[in-house]
């Protein structure tokens, strides 16, 4: 019989549960809950009755048990580890509302401190203090809830100063536009709809890494022009947009249109990234172009989630306008921020990671990645399965060109002895971006590469299977995204599983190959049994042969003639 009706599973329970012999409890049971086994939780509505905090505990423990672990979400770029101490300084600092500038000055003033440290591991210009002769910086910054929100800011920032720059000089400020790859994330895509600017997407060029081809920025590029989002390592690839390659381009065509277009860098994951494994890349204020840059504090600032930041590189780009001054919850508070309260504690955790890991930690932390994800790629290739797309264990192979990539001179007096070593390869993020060889993809087109997703899963590790952006979206990706707690113990597991899976597909295809070369013509039927024949083929690690295969099927007949089929 052939099941299509739908099945309301939660109904069912409620009827099936309604008509059993409950177990008799008191009001004060201590040895189960009622909603062990006598009702179900209330999903929809609050109840009526309250219940005891430590059963609900429980029961919401049991559920969300069953998420994912998140050492093995190698799909994600988002930190998934606190050591015990930073969880003691979230649990002393959990209801802190960083909104609150009187009741937490001390917050406010760490807040405040990230962004000076950011501001200088960024290059921000100084100022001589005309009293002290102290160097400072002038820039301007604020702590969000995610790179989400600082891109919103970013982008609004650059139109807020267009328009104002149009008004002054008497043009209309219709109809702006924004430039971006086709590869950014989503998050910039919202930007340009929620707050009425044309999204011009420039596609990605397969020679510049999968990023943006800066060929296409000039065709783009008019006086309703806000700005440009560039990347700082690609979600797909993990690959950098060639920040001071774009600036040159925008100056030519500055100088032959009179058209002034400024950079925000989006460095979710780069602009913690970079500043340490990259120190001789020119990137963020160091090109003069770049007004502001976001990063990720929950990335691979090795913050909890909740947690970004924007800085621009001089005060007097935040318009007025944009600001606020409010006498709230007893002080003046000026804010130019899209949220108002918010936890505190991920500010504090940032300030504690800057102390306790320091220039050394962070770029120690980021070599091992890397190194790890070079060993994956390397890896990956040399099982003749896969090739990669992601360009971090390429080895630059000419001085000239790697010059021509990291031409900062800074003071690098601060930077431990190993953070250039990386510079021997071209850069990006510690992320694994493969898909199937080119000969697995001839020799075995039957096979979709997302299944290796799904029986990785299975295992435990989330690995996406993805395509590229509209320009190359003919191309389906793997990504693992090699944070600090990928191990080179979990490493091992996963790259067994990877081949493990592999060759059992590529073993279960040529047997399923092997058993209709000569036939002609399927019946429906056969074809049921060929899918049958596929799944005990790879349950089977691809070794059962087809014809015990045919065997065990018909086995599973029934005397009358009508065969059933049963879940594998």
């Amino acid at each position: 019989m052939v099941i299509s009706h739908h099945i309301d599973s939660e109904e069912l329970e409620e009827k099936v549960l309604h008509s059993l012999t409950k177990t008799p409890l008191d009001n004060k049971e201590q040895y189960i809950f009622k909603y062990d086994a006598n009702a179900l939780v209330p999903k929809y509505e609050i109840p009526i009755q309250s219940l005891d905090e430590e059963l609900v505990y429980r029961y919401m423990s049991e559920g969300l048990a069953l998420d994912g672990n998140p050492k093995l979400n190698l799909a994600s770029f988002v930190n998934t580890e606190l050591s015990p101490v930073q969880r003691r300084l979230v649990e002393d600092s959990l209801v802190k509302n960083l909104a609150d500038n009187d009741e937490y000055p001390s917050l406010i003033d760490l807040q405040q401190r990230c962004i000076t440290i950011l501001s200088n591991l960024w290059h921000a210009p100084k100022t001589t203090d005309p009293v002290t002769g102290k160097l400072n910086v002038n820039s301007i910054g604020v702590a969000t809830t995610g790179s989400s929100e600082a891109v919103m800011l970013g982008g609004l920032l650059m139109k807020k100063r267009w328009t104002e720059r149009r008004k002054k000089e008497g043009k209309s400020t219709e109809n702006p536009n924004i430039i971006m790859a086709s590869c950014v994330q989503v998050a910039l895509e919202k930007f340009a709809r929620y707050f009425d600017v044309e999204n011009r997407l420039v596609s990605i060029s397969e020679s510049l890494e999968h990023m943006t081809d800066v060929n296409k920025i000039k065709e783009n590029v008019d006086e309703n022009t806000i700005g440009i989002f560039v990347i700082l390592g690609s979600t797909f690839t993990g690959a950098f947009d060639n920040v001071e390659l774009i600036s040159k381009t925008l100056d030519e065509i500055q100088e032959e249109t009179g058209f002034d277009v400024p950079i925000h860098v989006d460095g979710a994951s780069g602009g913690f990234v970079a500043p340490f494994v990259y120190p001789h890349l020119k990137w963020d204020f160091a090109v003069s172009r770049v007004v502001s840059i976001n990063t990720s504090g929950h990335k691979f600032g090795l913050t909890s989630a909740g947690l970004g930041w924007i800085v621009w590189r001089d005060s007097l780009l935040v318009p007025q306008s944009l600001r606020f001054s409010l006498d709230y919850l007893g002080g003046v508070e000026e804010t130019f921020g899209l949220n108002f309260s918010r936890p505190g504690f991920p500010v504090i955790l940032q300030y504690f990671n800057f102390l306790t890991l320091g220039r050394e930690g962070y770029t120690k932390i980021y070599n091992s990645c890397l190194q790890n994800a070079r060993l994956l790629s390397e890896f990956l290739e040399e099982t003749g399965y896969f090739e990669i797309l992601s360009v971090i264990h390429k080895k630059i192979k000419t001085q000239e060109e790697r010059d021509m990539l990291f031409t900062g001179h800074f003071d690098h007096k601060m930077h431990v002895s190993d953070s250039t070593t990386n510079e021997e390869y071209y850069p990006g993020l510690p992320v694994v971006a493969f898909r199937f060889s080119d000969q697995i993809r001839t020799d075995y087109p039957e096979i979709p590469q997302r299944i290796i997703s799904t029986l990785l899963r299975n295992q435990g590790f989330i690995v996406p299977n993805y395509h590229l952006p509209p320009d190359e979206e003919e191309k389906q990706l793997l990504r693992v995204v090699v944070r600090d707690s990928v191990t080179l113990n979990l490493l091992e597991q996963l790259m067994q599983s990877i081949v493990k899976n592999t060759e059992l597909l590529l073993s279960a295809c040529l047997t399923v190959k092997d058993m209709i070369k000569h036939q002609e013509e399927t019946s429906d039927d056969e074809k049921r049994e060929l899918v049958y024949k596929i799944f005990l083929s790879i349950a089977s690690n691809g070794t059962e042969d087809a014809r015990e295969a045919s065997i065990l099927f018909k086995s599973k007949e029934r005397t009358d003639g009508k065969s059933t089929r049963t879940v594998c």
